[in-house]
């Protein structure tokens, strides 16, 4: 799912982090020379401007020590918003239920897209309900995976 760098970002963040933010991902995008880091965080009571401030604050200081590229970059601090990445076995298993998207970092016979309702994990394998059938995923063959947002009118 991660890059090595991002990894080693994401576990010093995880062990930085107050007791009440929960770091729910990350990722670097754009150009080598001068990337974007996008750190994705929650609280229990959501994500208020203040609380992304302040962990703007604490994560930009960690990653100026860290200092993971040579070069200039960006950092972006976000709430998860309503497509909620989804990351760890903890993730799955709060979100189940919900209907989320995933994609494999290799084909699962000749489909590496998948859509439909979570319904569990068991032993580090993601269930989900697709239209016709259950389909089982490996979450180490998780590239990404997000819940699909809802909005009720």
């Amino acid at each position: 799912m991660l890059t090595a760098k991002e990894q080693r970002l994401l576990d010093a963040l995880d062990d930085a982090a107050p007791d009440d933010v929960e770091i729910v991902t990350l990722e670097i995008i754009g150009a080598k020379k001068s990337p974007i880091i996008r750190v994705y965080i929650d609280t229990p009571s959501s994500v208020s401007f203040q609380e992304l401030s302040a962990a703007q604050d604490w994560i930009g200081d960690l990653i100026e020590r860290i200092d993971p590229f040579p070069g200039a970059y960006t950092l972006e601090v976000s709430s998860p918003g309503i497509d909620r990445p989804l990351r760890t076995v903890e993730h799955f298993e709060r979100f189940t239920g919900e209907e989320v998207r995933i994609r494999t970092s290799k084909p699962i016979d000749g489909v590496r897209n998948f859509k439909g309702v979570l319904s569990g994990v068991c032993d580090a394998v993601v269930s989900i309900q697709g239209d016709d059938d259950l389909i089982e995923i490996a979450i180490d063959d998780i590239a990404r995976a997000n819940v699909i947002g809802k909005i009720e009118f």
